[in-house]
């Protein structure tokens, strides 16, 4: 009997750690109504552990400049996870690398729309440059390159 409460203790002990790492990621996504790119974002994300409420609104520049995202390196929609701003098609490996180390920031962002970003169609032909923000007005710093 004891031997048996000893291994129910000793897996529920192992088991309980797992469901924080298979914790689902939850995001709001701001974004135009007429861009299909960030519904496959969306959906890239998904696959990788998010859960993405999407919200198209037709003001997203507002939107975007409320949340801190300098100017010339918006995206094609805004995102709020987990206390940060991403905007853009960010590579999912680099958001979790942002909620992972939890920086003093207002969030990150890659800006445009580049050939083969997650849900863009075409080739990756050159090196993407994450710029992290805050709201300070201090001048964005390179966050990762991919």
């Amino acid at each position: 009997m004891k031997l048996t409460y000893a291994l129910t203790a000793l897996g529920l002990a192992i088991a309980a750690p797992l469901p924080a790492l298979a914790a689902t990621i939850n995001a709001v996504m701001y974004k135009n109504p007429q861009c299909s790119c960030c519904e496959a974002y969306a959906a890239y994300l998904e696959k990788n552990g998010f859960k993405v409420d999407i919200k198209p609104v037709n003001n997203l520049s507002q939107i975007s400049g409320d949340a801190g995202v300098p100017t010339d390196l918006e995206g094609c929609h805004t995102m709020m996870v987990d206390g940060y701003v991403v905007d853009g098609l960010v590579p999912v490996d680099i958001v979790k690398k942002l909620l992972a180390e939890r920086p003093a920031v207002t969030g990150i962002t890659l800006a445009g729309m580049p050939a083969g970003a997650p849900g863009m169609g075409g080739r990756k032909d050159e090196t993407w440059t994450v710029y992290a923000f805050t709201k300070d007005g201090k001048a964005p710093t390179v966050y990762a390159t991919e």
